[in-house]
This record gives structure tokens, sequence and C-alpha cells, in this order.
């Protein structure tokens, strides 16, 4: 039986090509290193079973070979399957039997033992109870607490608005890396004709009042409606304030809601008062619900509610003042931010929680757009007292990401003079080959020799190429290459055509501290902020800044990295600074072990593009994290991340 822990060691040692040492997988799963060899022994007669082995490699680590592909991916397919027990999955992580434990007391009727539980993970009981204590801590989230009473087991105790709210959170399962969702079979097998009738009406309505919802919103208000069938057959109904329940009956979503209600009514022959009606409606509340516009008004900003647009600008205006991304005036992002927060502030009035599912792949491979994403939260929170989660904050990184990217299709290529003093073949040479390195980027408006340089107009021209050195005093940048150009020079011309700075500037000897025994989070953001005082390059504040961006979002990203970093830019330069560690700790949701404090210049118009990517990289690469861990000297440490630069 492969084991959840035994899944992410194998999942580990088929993305990497290089071993991975038994430390670090030990630290990724929070066990010790006998653990991770036990694990590594029945994963290994295994995977012998069907074409694949994981060798040991001395002094490095544990790697995976494949001989027979074909046979490995059978294997893959069957893993789910051999995962079963007695029909029931066997949870090995705590965070598995947390979230088992939450969805089965939040779906079940009545009490539910503490030995039943124990039965149904196939654990023991003092393992459920240390469980619980987490589970707890979750539920505190909703307002809901969970009551013991002897004899009779645990049952959980809040207002049915928050306990609907929290089934719904946890009896959909999603897919960790796709928008796929489906229900867990503990609410679907007690009604399946439901699920089927509802959804056929919701498409119904949807359809006939010309609304465009995406298939996770259809799914999501899915969800709440069977929800509120099973309650309501259970005699337990949401309240609302009467001053809230009438602004919601004045809604129009109000009334597409009721049209939904008569026909789940009609066909499943159940009364819902106006109050369930009211649920669902404030369901309807919090999705971008779009009654689908001609093509002509698609970028039309009356779409938008106008005090939805007056904190669209404003945000925007914040983003560019702290980030300098261009974005302000990108219609298309303004559009698509006004429609995504209308929504949200409802979810946010009304207590409903929201699922990203990409939330993760979006922090580590568009860094800058969800910084820009926090600051504007930080806005949103200013002018609605409205406070944007971490979700929340995922989904306006996507549009702000959206907006990076289509600026960069818009850039115009450099516009290049080409000047050689060897003749007209020599000159040619250089122009085709130019032409065909930097087709999308480089424009050459000319070639021409030395002397006749000046007459050609400053301010219609961003480079000079020139095959021989240019002593005279110009205002434009000017690249010198061989007449016969090579890769060097092809380099040269790259770098400033992608305005590359070196990366390895970032990464400065003195604020390099490797191989350090610090046992917490304070203890590490406490070390780093006195190494960074000593060279009086933060306030004595500096700390409250960092401390308020970890509590917006944690800053850990997986693979055993952090990157924190104050809110807003606090220096007066933009560097890195480096701590690993000798043993991994927790940073918030996660384990860490290799912390890179990211500080950004203020008011920088810099391109730090070249260095998200870096830190993007170390991120999503077990190898390069490894290799960073087990170097105790400067030196060691810069070789590898030129070797990934190469």
């Amino acid at each position: 039986m492969l084991t959840t822990r035994m899944r992410v060691i194998l999942k580990k040692l088929m993305l990497v090509d290089s071993p991975l040492t038994g430390r670090f997988l030990a630290n990724l799963n929070k066990v010790t290193t006998r653990t991770i060899r036990e694990d590594i022994k029945k994963l290994d007669d295994l995977v012998k079973k069907h074409g694949a082995e994981i060798e040991t490699v001395i002094s490095k680590g544990y790697k995976l070979t494949i001989y027979n592909r074909e046979y490995f991916r059978e294997f893959l397919k069957d893993v789910v399957k051999n995962e079963r027990k007695k029909g029931q999955i066997i949870y090995h992580l705590p965070q598995d039997r947390e979230e088992y434990i939450i969805r089965r007391l939040s779906t079940s009727k009545g009490y539910v033992k503490l030995e039943q539980l124990a039965d149904e993970l196939y654990v023991s009981k003092s393992t459920v109870q240390n469980d619980l204590k987490q589970v707890k801590e979750i539920l505190k989230e909703y307002s809901i607490t969970v009551q013991s009473r002897p004899n009779y087991g645990l049952k959980l105790q809040g207002e049915e608005l928050k306990l609907r709210f929290c089934m719904a959170e946890y009896i959909v399962e999603r897919d960790k890396n796709t928008e796929k969702q489906t229900f867990h079979s503990m609410l679907v097998s007690r009604h399946k004709k439901a699920f089927t009738i509802i959804h056929n009406i919701i498409i119904e309505h949807i359809i006939f009042h010309n609304i465009s919802m995406s298939d996770i919103s259809i799914n999501n208000l899915l969800i709440h409606i069977v929800i509120a069938y099973e309650r309501i057959k259970n005699g337990n109904y949401v309240v609302f304030p009467s001053n809230e329940l009438r602004q919601i009956v004045n809604q129009y979503e109000f009334a597409v809601a009721k049209k939904i209600v008569e026909d789940v009514e009609t066909q499943l022959h159940i009364q819902f008062p106006d109050v369930e009606t009211a649920y669902i409606a404030i369901h309807l509340l919090g999705t971008k619900m779009l009654f689908k516009p001609n093509h002509h008004d698609v970028l039309n900003e009356k779409l938008i509610a106008s005090d939805i647009l007056i904190i669209v600008k404003k945000m925007l205006e914040k983003i560019d003042d702290e980030y300098h991304l261009g974005i302000k005036y990108d219609k298309e992002l303004i559009i698509a931010l006004g429609l995504h927060l209308k929504p949200a502030i409802n979810r946010y009035k009304y207590g409903m929680n929201i699922r990203n599912p990409l939330l993760q792949d979006i922090k580590k491979k568009y860094p800058l757009a969800f910084e820009a994403a926090i600051l504007a939260g930080l806005v949103i929170e200013e002018m609605t007292e409205c406070k944007i989660n971490e979700n929340e904050l995922g989904y306006i990184a996507l549009h702000i990401g959206a907006a990076m990217e289509r600026k960069s299709f818009n850039i115009e290529p450099k516009r290049c003079l080409i000047v050689c003093a060897s003749g007209f073949g020599t000159a040619q040479l250089i122009y085709y080959k130019i032409k065909s390195e930097f087709r999308d980027s480089l424009h050459i408006v000319g070639i021409t020799e030395l002397y006749r340089i000046k007459k050609y107009n400053s301010n219609d021209i961003d480079l000079i190429i020139s095959s021989v050195p240019i002593e005279a005093e110009i205002s434009i940048p000017v690249v010198q290459v061989n007449a016969i150009i090579g890769d060097s020079d092809i380099q040269k011309i790259s770098n400033f055509v992608k305005d590359q700075q070196s990366i390895m500037e970032y990464f400065q000897k003195q604020f390099v501290f490797l191989q350090k025994n610090l046992t917490t989070k304070t203890e590490v953001l406490e070390f780093l902020f006195q190494q960074l005082k000593i060279f009086e390059l933060v306030d004595n504040d500096y700390l409250e800044y960092v401390y308020k961006r970890e509590k917006i979002a944690s800053t850990v990203y997986g693979n055993l990295v952090a990157i924190p970093h104050p809110v807003t830019p606090q220096t007066d330069e933009t560097f890195l600074t480096v701590c690993t560690l000798t043993n991994v700790i927790d940073w918030g949701d996660k384990p860490a072990q290799f912390i890179c404090l990211l500080n950004v210049k203020r008011n920088s118009q810099e391109d730090l593009q070249p260095m998200y990517d870096l830190l993007g990289a170390i991120v999503n690469s077990e190898t390069i994290v490894q290799q960073l861990l087990k170097a105790n000297d400067y030196a060691s440490f810069i070789k590898v991340l030129n070797d990934y630069n190469k």
C-alpha cells in the first residue's frame, strides 16, 4: 500500500533529475530521516514491481530510475485504487485526518463518538484526540465549537449560517493541480437525485436569464442549495436580522433565487421559507454573475458601479506608485477588477468563504503580481472596512498578472543603429545576424559608418551596436561587438534588450548567513533585522512592516523556502538577505529552512523580473534548495546560483 507520505516522496523524486537527500525529504514531511529510510525501502520494493527503482547514491541521497515507462505509468493510474481499504481511504497525514473529522462532524445528524472516528481513520483514539486540537483551531474561523457530551460523543455547535459555510468548504474536494471540483461521497450518497435535479434547475435559469457564470460558481451554488435542502429537511433554518433580510429581498439576485427555489420546491417536494431563499440569494450576490454583454460593451466602464470604480482606480494608483508597473490605465484590468470586487465585498459582508485552488502557483509564478494584489487589498480594507483574505488576493493577482503580460506584448521593439567601419559586406553580415537573433525585440533603423553617425536623430534611436569603439560623447547607449558576431556579442546585446541587471549583485556576501542554528520564525526575523541594523539599512520599526505582511498572507512558498518582506518598501536599495538553517522550522502553515528576506528600493523603477525569476526557480526546484542548504560558505552558495543561471 502506498501511504500519503510515500506519495509525497515519490512525487518529489519524479520531479527532479538529481538525487534528493533523506534530510530534505524528512524536513518536507516533518519526520525523522530514519522514518524516511523505512518509507524509501517500502517504496522501492513497490516500484520495483512496476518498472522502476529507487537508487541510493552515496553522499547524495535517493534517485528514482524508471526502466519501463509504460508499465510505471499504469502503476501511477492504479495508485488511488491501491490506497483503498474496505472502501475507505487511509489518511496518514494529520491535515487529511483533520479535514475528514470536520467533514464527518459537519455532515452528521447527531453525535459521533471518538471511537467511531478512530475506527474510520484506522488510527488510535489518542491520535484522534491530538487531531481534534487542530480541528478546534480551524473551526474557530467559523465561530464553531466542538461540543463533547459523555456517553454520546462529539457534535458541532454554532450559527446555522456558519455551519453551512463550513460544510460547503469541506464537502467539496478540490484537485490541488487543477480547478476541478468533486463532491464528497458523504453528501452525494444521501442526495444523488437532489444533486441532479438542482443542477439542471440552475442551468435552466442561468440560460433563461442570460447570465454568465463559471463552472466553479455553478458548482458552488449547487453545493449550497443541496446543503440548504438537507438542513431544512432536518428542521435547521438560517437566521438573518430583519433589516438585513429586507436588503437582500430588494436585490435582483433575490428574484433569481426565488425562481430557482420555486422549481426546487416543486420537484423535490420541500418548502423553502423566504429566509432560505435569501440564503441562496447571498451566494448569487457573492458570485461574479454577469449578464452577457454585447461585443461593444465588454470594455465599458458603465458595467461597474461608480463606488466600485473609485476603489479600483485608487488600488491601481497605489500599485503604480509603489511598483511602477504601468498598468494604471489598462481598461481591461479596470473592468476585470471592478467585476471581481463587488461580489468579493459581498462575500466578506456575509462571512462567505472562497477557496482558490491556484493560490500557491500564483504566489510562486507571479510573485510581483501577488505583492501588488496585497497593496490592492490594503486599499480595499481602508475604503470599505472589508478585510480581503489570501484566496481573494490570489484572484486579484491573476488579473494584475494578466495586465502585466498584456503590457509586455505591447512593448515596442528597441530602435537600433548599426555602426560598422569594415565595409558593406561586414555591415550586412552584422545586420542579418542581429535581425535573425532579435526579430521581435530590435528594429534596425539603419547601417552607417562612424563618421556619418551625427546625421541620425538621437531621439529616434535606443541603442547603437558598433564594431568599432565610439569615443565621441553621445547620449545613446552603445554595445560594442566584434565584426564577426559571436555568442558573447549576442549575449551582450541580449542583456541590453532585456534590460537585465546581474542577478548576483542582489546576493552580497555581507548579507548571506549560512547554516544558522535558529529555531523559530521570530528568531530568524530578529537575527536578520539586527544584521541590517548593523549596516544602518533599516529603521527601528522595520520589523513591524514585515510582520504586517506576514499577517496578510504567509510568505512560505513550499520546498522549505520562505521569502519574507515588508508590506511596503522600507529601504533605499534593492537587496536580498539570505539565511539557511541547520534544521527545519515552522513558518506559518509550512516548514522552512531557506529564508530570503527581500527588500525593494523605495519608489524603485528597476526591472526586478530577473530577480523574481531566480527566486521563483529556487522555490520550484528541490535540487537548487538542497544544494543551497548544503552550502557552508559564500563561494559554494554563489556557485550553485551561477550554475543555475548559466
